[in-house]
């Protein structure tokens, strides 16, 4: 069975910092790239960041670029999104996904995300 278990979310005063935690299981990790995406209430889904687990590339949004640093940790099937300098404007849900080629194969749960101002 394949999972995108995502943890982490909380809330947060504007300028903290939380850490999100994608595992999962049930595919080959190594031949995927694994991303977030942000959906706010009332906003279209927003593609935060990426990593390959094939070549190790990442991919920030502009509104996240400085600030959120993502890693990935391959004995453990895991990717980490750190998320620093929280504004509350990154108020959303948190999704992971495992992505190929061709598109997103997989979708985690999502875990909350409010930064108060």
């Amino acid at each position: 069975e394949v999972q995108l278990v995502e943890s982490g979310g909380g809330l947060v005063q504007a300028g903290g910092s939380l850490r999100l935690s994608c595992a999962a299981s049930g595919f080959r990790f190594d031949d995927y790239a694994i991303g977030w995406f942000r959906q706010a209430p009332g906003k279209e889904r927003e593609g935060v960041s990426c990593i390959s687990n094939v070549d190790g590339s990442t991919y920030y949004a502009d509104s996240v670029q400085g600030r959120f640093t993502i890693s990935t940790d391959k004995s453990k099937n895991a990717v980490y999104l750190q998320m620093n300098s929280l504004k509350p404007e990154d108020t959303a849900v948190y999704y992971c996904t495992a992505d190929r080629d061709w598109g997103t194969d997989y979708w985690g749960q999502g875990t909350q995300v409010t930064v108060s101002s």
